[in-house]
């Protein structure tokens, strides 16, 4: 929202500068990423995925996962191939029990 109101006085006190549209722009593009994230869930697990939703969505298959990191309020997620880090605090109490159940159904080291 700053952006946005920082972007129309810029063109309002000065339209002739074209950095001015930029602060626009840019609000725009943080307003939507807000309602993006804010319409989506954190985490999705679905279909033998867990899904972290982001304007670019990381999945990583539950067979596929080959350890557990549990360090500092982030749980990581180590495959062959990728790393999906999961931030604890932004799931909710009882979202995060049900994700550690899930997490222990897979019989992995838990560092």
């Amino acid at each position: 929202m700053i952006w946005l109101i920082l972007g129309t006085a810029a063109v309002v006190l000065d339209s002739h500068n074209i950095f001015s549209y930029g602060y626009i722009i840019i609000g725009i593009l943080f307003f939507g990423t807000y309602l993006f994230e804010n319409s989506k869930q954190y985490l999705t697990i679905e279909n033998g995925t867990i899904s972290k939703n982001h304007l670019i969505p990381k999945t990583v298959n539950l067979n596929e996962i080959e350890g557990v990191k549990k360090f500092a309020g982030e749980y990581t997620l180590k495959t062959h191939k990728t790393e999906l880090k999961i931030n604890t605090e932004l799931i909710e109490e009882n979202s995060l029990t049900k994700l550690d159940a899930v997490l222990e159904n897979l019989n992995l080291e838990t560092k």
